[in-house]
């Protein structure tokens, strides 16, 4: 009966990454100025906190879903 966690947990990891990658895409926004007068032109970077927080449990739970998987799949039982 562990295969076909193991199978889920494989299923599963992938997408924890993904949705922590595209929470971490989110999390950071970029704005760029034009020069207006004497004021030359500048990029700002602003941080999300709560899509780089969703970005951090996403890869958290993807790390121990994949531990546990290998635990799983090379169990000597």
């Amino acid at each position: 009966m562990r295969w076909p966690t193991v199978f889920a947990e494989f299923v599963l990891v992938p997408v924890l990454v993904v949705a922590a990658v595209w929470c971490w895409r989110n999390g950071i926004a970029t704005t760029v100025f034009k020069p207006q007068g004497e004021a030359p032109a500048f990029s700002a970077t602003r941080y999300v906190g709560p899509w780089l927080a969703g970005s951090a449990v996403f890869a958290i739970g993807a790390g121990l879903f994949f531990i546990d998987m290998l635990a799983r799949a090379f169990r000597r039982r």
